[in-house]
């Protein structure tokens, strides 16, 4: 056998402790250390522990920093034991734990692992945990020690906030006391577990600073931004835990979250093509976040002078206690109950606490059961998902209550109970509402189901724009894409166009008529739900100079004949005689087999079956 020459071996011996030295440097094993200035780095390269100095600071102590971002610390371990000099030494002692020494080989801080491994590393994974295992296996479950359990001022993607019930021990954030101190600050931000539902809240000390309404079922009510298409929220309740955490949707973005020492937590996603962070949101967001900030009974409203009022149904104590902020109250007004009272749908808010809940009774249910209870001030579903269920109910003063601010869709509907006389204004509005869409054979839609479909119709799902408003695709919780027409405020297409076409729509069946799914009209929103046409419009192909030769004249001649067929069928095979009077390429859709389907019925004209002809007082049509 040929052998190799003595540098083609050196070579190989060479790469080899290449490949070790690269494999070790995100762990240490029991007697060895690392000094300061040394580091462990991820095998991914995404996350570095060592030593640094804060700020202008010249104490040093042991942390977590992103790689790409080396000024953003995100753990500190030591965070109450500075070291004053370049001595302090990380080290793993022979009973599996890790320790941190000063200069006088004095432990300053330690993992306090109370489990003895006999064969102990300690790795700094690529998700920035800092665990303590065996290096027999790498499963969580034999981490015997892990930094996530210990967050400071960050809290990591699938790092959990919360409880373990069987034991009391709590996972929470505190902000640093300054940009050159990483003592622990006065806030706190946690996952609530007295409440009934589980709630986050930023406490100052043992007082609360602002909360984030119930969770319910797939974000917390009183934070708008925090669904969002970045990442995904998960809570979970278990027998032995309860726990907040998220994740992104795409493996690719580094996103974290931030308590700075001013109360305020902050999302942040990292720009790739910049290098830099830029905040996705803060919360709290404006003073109506702040807890309790317009007194028991009272709505918040940030967009509005004053910003604080009582409640339908409510009056204030006295005008002296209203221009007092730390006296703010409102009482409820005298009624006579059973019989003499109400409730009084209020939508997109931010529920008050101390609720009492029932996550297996619906709404309906819920309902039956405070009208019931002269001591039920308001009822409210628990949950969104899927239209809504569970039950939540109020026996004394409705504390931290909020309105949706009109730039965002978020909160929840909530019923609250008033006198008879509070109700007529109220009943007329509601019932205007309700002879929209009282005979139609179709699903009424939630807003929360909608805005939900589409990510709080995010621009990144907006499909189109008219005259008549925004169109925007959605994806139900079952996994069904759909088309949402949102009306807008100054829409040409008014209540009555509406109104035409949701009938139309609901009494016509034909292969080349958009399907009409639903309907929603809930406050000042007026949103029309259609199956979703993948290939968007004929105006798409025809007028754009290469998209129009994907169009043969085959599949131009079948679409022809699709758009005659609907119309012959409008006018003369349907129920009723329509006339369409606004039929063009944009109102003509292409399904995923390119086959046409005619949409836009608000400014349809119906006939009688011996009607030939009819007049109009609007100028209408393209």
């Amino acid at each position: 056998m040929k052998c190799l020459p003595a540098f083609d071996f050196f070579s190989l011996f060479s790469f080899i402790l290449i490949i070790e030295f690269s494999f070790a440097a995100d762990s240490i094993a029991r007697g060895e250390s690392i000094t300061d200035g040394e580091t462990l780095v991820s095998s991914f390269q995404s996350f570095e522990l060592g030593f640094f100095s804060p700020g202008n600071s010249s104490n040093r102590y042991l942390g977590i920093w992103y790689k790409k971002s080396p000024s953003t610390v995100a753990w500190v371990a030591n965070r109450n034991n500075a070291i004053t000099d370049k001595s302090g030494v990380l080290t793993l002692s022979n009973n599996g734990s890790l320790l941190l020494l000063n200069q006088e080989k004095r432990s300053i801080w330690s993992s306090n692992s109370s489990r003895v491994l006999q064969n102990p590393v300690a790795q700094l994974l690529d998700s920035g945990n800092l665990v303590l295992r065996s290096n027999v296996g790498r499963s969580s479950d034999e981490y015997v020690w892990q930094s996530f359990d210990y967050p400071s001022d960050t809290l990591f993607p699938e790092m959990k906030l919360g409880w373990n019930l069987k034991t009391g021990f709590e996972r929470y954030l505190t902000p640093w006391r300054s940009a050159d101190d990483p003592t622990p600050g006065d806030f706190s931000f946690r996952l609530d577990n007295s409440t009934a539902v589980p709630e986050l809240v930023i406490f100052m000390g043992s007082r609360k600073h602002a909360r984030s309404g119930p969770w319910n079922g797939q974000t917390f009510g009183g934070i708008p931004w925090m669904k969002d298409s970045v990442f995904k929220l998960i809570v979970e309740h278990k027998e032995d835990e309860i726990y907040y955490k998220f994740k992104p949707i795409n493996d690719t973005v580094t996103t974290r979250l931030q308590l700075e020492n001013t109360g305020t937590y902050h999302r942040f996603v990292w720009d790739e093509t910049t290098s830099k962070w830029y905040k996705l949101y803060s919360w709290p967001f404006d003073h109506c976040d702040n807890y309790e900030e317009c007194g028991a009974n009272s709505n918040c409203r940030s967009s509005k002078t004053p910003s604080c009022e009582c409640l339908t149904g409510f009056i204030s104590k006295s005008q002296e206690d209203w221009d007092s902020p730390d006296s703010r109250s409102c009482v409820r007004k005298p009624s006579d109950c059973p019989g003499g009272e109400g409730f009084l749908k209020l939508p997109k808010m931010k529920l008050p606490e101390n609720y009492w809940s029932n996550q297996s009774m619906s709404l309906r249910e819920c309902e039956a059961e405070c009208t019931k209870n002269c001591s039920c001030r308001a009822y409210a579903n628990s949950q969104v998902v899927g239209g809504g269920n569970g039950c939540l109910m109020w026996f004394g003063d409705l504390i931290d209550i909020r309105e949706c601010s009109e730039r965002y869709l978020w909160g929840q509907d909530i019923f609250i109970r008033v006198p008879n006389s509070d109700l007529g204004y109220r009943r007329r509005v509601d019932q205007e509402n309700q002879d929209q869409i009282e005979d139609l054979e179709l699903p009424l839609f939630e807003l929360a189901t909608i805005a939900n479909a589409t990510d709080n119709f995010s621009i990144n799902n907006k499909l189109g724009q008219g005259g008549f408003g925004r169109v925007y695709k959605g994806t139900l919780v079952d996994g069904q894409e759909i088309a949402v027409k949102r009306l807008s405020k100054i829409s040409e297409q008014g209540l009555n166009e509406l109104k035409n076409e949701v009938i139309l729509f609901s009494k016509l069946q034909h292969r080349n008529l958009v399907k009409l799914l639903g309907c929603c009209i809930q406050g000042e929103e007026k949103l029309l739900i259609y199956e979703f046409m993948p290939n968007k419009s004929l105006d798409y192909f025809i007028f754009d100079q290469t998209k129009r030769e994907l169009l043969d004249w085959s599949m131009r001649f079948r679409i022809i004949c699709g758009t005659a067929r609907g119309l012959l069928y409008l006018h003369q095979d349907s129920r009723l005689r329509i006339i369409h009077r606004d039929l063009k390429t944009s109102n003509v859709l292409l399904d995923h087999d390119m086959n046409p389907k005619i949409s836009d019925f608000g400014l349809a004209r119906t006939f009688g079956g011996d009607e030939i002809e009819g007049s109009t007082n609007r100028v209408i049509g393209t």
